[in-house]
């Protein structure tokens, strides 16, 4: 009953979408006036080629007509323009990453593209310069700890996001409606915009599901997408958890076999498992209060996604000599990410059977970043705007997806599932390596994407590149 009536309500929100947006297509694009950008970026030096523009796009997509906002984008010149292709969009991780800040720091890109094309990127709705909400928790709540240890942290859970939710909505327009189908529209909306006729875009981690949709809601106008890191929208809370942890389970097996065979890791000739397991146990008795047994795997997730390993085995052989483990920032723009993903969680009992689904597939490292997902979420307003389902793409040229076969984040069966769910409309390029966003790995993946982009040079199927 659930699903049918997820997929009645998709449907007429899609039907809804569709007849605004022929309503407005017809009408002229915005024209962006570009400008200096605001010297807020760090260590940045200024850049003649790069300058900032706000583009107005409704607040609602079922309303047109109604409230708009401003989206803050940036562009940066092509450096050959005599050779040109075009312009590619780049759509950020997180969610909550800063468009803006990629296109000014211009290091996420190879030396080709960025003598090829203009690049632009944005900050998604509720990120940094685009209506972000200006809130803090209630001072009044206490925060529960992760994992929650019973119904009354539940509860607890549920009461404090709600509170900060309170707090937030009022500060900026757009924070119930930062869901991914939302910035799909305005996407679109920067592409008319920038004059182009279809799309290029290139899309990192959570920045894969905008590739997507964008690509199922408007095949007509896509060039090329490129999704780097592959995000899976088609997961149910219990798989997402699950599939999580598995993944970084796996990175973590990877970054103890390197220990194994590697005189560079400080552990080396110890057995690793076991000094990771004294420090869980160290955690859970409280021995680093406040930190939790969270935070200490929370490092291990922090330390994978590069693999710096090096840096993992020296930390991991301090708190086993009694260092807490250091505060590990876990950004994520609740009102974008708890949009497009329900954790319909009803009590505890529910809770817990997702800890323990967790820990089966992930024994050393127990959670993985789904279990703070779901608490972030706790008590979000039911049903979500963007609710999980499977893709329905059908692009003239097929989307380019690129995964390590070890990402602690989004692990590589995600970017397996979404292949399945493309069909001929996609292409999965396997990096045989490790860590989270594998572009500019080698120059194998750097060449792959980079003549894709180029030249709509789609790699054969089974394409690998060997890890460096």
């Amino acid at each position: 009953m659930f699903r049918r009536t997820v997929a009645v309500a998709l449907a007429a929100l899609t039907v809804l979408a569709g007849l605004h947006g022929a309503a407005r297509a017809d009408g002229p694009p915005q024209r962006l006036v570009w400008g200096e950008c605001a010297d807020d970026v760090p260590n940045v030096p200024p850049d003649e080629r790069v300058r900032c523009a706000r583009l107005r796009v409704p607040v609602d997509l079922t309303r047109p007509n109604g409230p708009t906002f401003e989206l803050a984008v940036a562009r940066r010149l092509a450096r050959t323009p005599e050779r040109r292709v075009g312009t590619l969009v780049f759509g950020p991780g997180g969610p909550g990453d800063s468009g803006v800040e990629r296109i000014r720091k211009g290091d996420r890109f190879s030396g080709e593209l960025l003598d090829r094309f203009d690049l632009v990127s944005f900050d998604p709705r509720t990120v940094a310069r685009t209506a972000a909400p200006v809130c803090t928790p209630d001072p009044a709540l206490r925060k529960p700890p992760v994992p929650l240890t019973g119904q009354a942290d539940f509860d607890a859970a549920v009461a404090y996001n709600r509170a900060l939710w309170s707090r937030c909505r009022p500060t900026s327009p757009v924070f119930d409606h930062a869901d991914t189908l939302s910035t799909v529209r305005d996407l679109d909306a920067l592409r008319r915009a920038l004059g182009e006729r279809r799309l290029s875009f290139h899309g990192s981690s959570y920045g894969t599901l905008l590739g997507q949709q964008y690509a199922e809601r408007y095949p007509g106008h896509v060039r090329a997408v490129v999704l780097e890191g592959v995000f899976d929208h088609s997961l149910d809370v219990r798989s997402f958890v699950r599939t999580q942890a598995a993944a970084l389970q796996d990175s973590f097996d990877e970054f103890v076999s390197w220990c194994d065979r590697s005189a560079d890791c400080v552990l080396h000739e110890r057995d690793v498992r076991s000094v990771w397991a004294r420090v869980l146990a160290r955690a859970d008795r409280g021995g680093y209060a406040p930190r939790t047994a969270f935070d200490v795997t929370a490092v291990a997730l922090g330390l994978l996604a590069g693999p710096r390993w090096p840096q993992l085995a020296v930390t991991v052989r301090d708190m086993d000599a009694g260092t807490p483990p250091p505060e590990v920032n876990l950004p994520l723009s609740v009102a974008a990410f708890c949009a497009d993903w329900p954790a319909r969680v009803r009590d505890h009992t529910d809770y817990a059977g997702l800890v323990r689904d967790a820990v089966a597939v992930a024994p050393d490292v127990r959670y993985g970043a789904g279990l703070l997902a779901v608490q972030t979420c706790l008590g979000w307003p039911s049903p979500v705007r963007n609710p999980p389902r499977a893709l329905n793409v059908h692009t003239r040229t097929p989307l380019l997806l690129l995964n390590a076969r070890h990402d602690p984040r989004t692990g590589y069966a995600w970017a397996e599932n979404v292949a399945r769910q493309l069909g001929r409309h996609g292409r999965l390029v396997t990096y045989e390596g490790w860590g989270h966003g594998t572009y500019q790995r080698t120059a194998c993946t750097e060449a792959v994407v980079d003549r894709y982009l180029v030249d709509l040079t789609v790699p054969a199927p089974g394409t690998r590149c060997p890890a460096s």
